[in-house]
């Protein structure tokens, strides 16, 4: 991507220098955690997703509140990951911010916060191994940075736009949140628990979508560079439902799919960067292939 490394966003708490670790409740899960309990799900013949689902208890924060913790010790591969995702977050956020309005609806920024082996999150306590992900609960995502060279060399998913799509996915997360729609599957699963991992696979695919109407935006200013659009496209089918499960467990179980197949990721990722219009992005509709 064309970017020029400059100052940290004010949307970044960093924690690398906090510990934490622990459980999952209410999280969007990442790609990490995704494996982790579809291999629990196989073992235990048992749909383990939908203990994750509802989320609870209050926000929590860490002794000093919302102030950043004092990073540890940062390698100059590390400093310019910090900058790069600044870049991605405050760009991505501009973007949203100016999308929204069209949709009668008012953008606030989400927040990003670093962290290094585990975390304390509105959500509860989290670990590396679960990926990145968005709580709801205190509109934040968490990143460990460590996760992007999992994502080149284990997913097989490199390249700077590779990563800018996983930001951008789960602040796709964030605008479902402005927007109720996480709202109203949590609503239509406590109705429906049967259809718990199908209304999953929509929430996941939209925030594909909406990563992709972010990347539309970014072409449309010359951001990218030849390459950049298969790298975000080879990452959205990197982490299918179908993948990761071929690489867990050696087959696949279509009844546990949460995030959608490989084909699905990629296909909508693709949509929304065809398009650039998040109207386009509604997966929840009843004729939404």
């Amino acid at each position: 991507m064309r970017w020029t490394p400059g100052n940290e966003s004010s949307d970044i708490e960093d924690r690398r220098g906090d510990s934490g670790g622990g459980g999952i409740g209410g999280i969007h899960l990442g790609i990490g955690g995704t494996v982790i309990v579809l291999v629990l799900s196989l073992i235990f013949h048992r749909d383990l997703f939908t203990l994750l689902g509802d989320g609870g208890g209050a926000p929590t924060t860490t002794a000093s509140g919302d102030a950043s913790a004092p990073p540890g010790s940062e390698t100059p591969e590390e400093h310019k990951e910090v900058q790069f995702v600044s870049f991605v977050l405050d760009d991505a956020q501009q973007t949203w911010t100016a999308i929204l309005p069209k949709e009668g609806l008012t953008y606030h920024d989400a927040k990003l916060v670093l962290f290094r082996d585990g975390v304390q999150s509105g959500c509860g306590q989290a670990e590396t191994a679960m990926g990145p992900f968005y709580c709801p609960l205190d509109e934040k995502v968490y990143i460990d940075l460590g996760f992007y060279d999992e994502l080149r060399d284990k997913f097989g998913a490199p390249g700077q736009f590779a990563q800018a799509y996983v930001l951008a996915h789960e602040l796709g997360h964030h605008v479902q949140h402005i927007e109720g729609i996480d709202e109203q599957m949590r609503r239509t699963e406590k109705q429906h628990p049967d259809q718990a991992n199908a209304l999953s696979v929509k929430l996941e695919l939209q925030a594909d979508c909406y990563a992709g109407v972010w990347g539309h935006s970014t072409q449309q200013r010359n951001l990218l560079d030849p390459g950049d659009i298969q790298s975000g496209l080879q990452a959205a089918a990197s982490v299918g439902d179908d993948r990761l499960q071929k690489m867990s467990t050696g087959h696949v179980s279509p009844e546990s799919f949460t995030h959608g197949t490989s084909a699905q990721r990629e296909s909508w990722f693709k949509r929304g960067f065809d398009s650039g219009d998040p109207k386009d992005c509604d997966t929840f509709s009843s004729n939404a292939a």
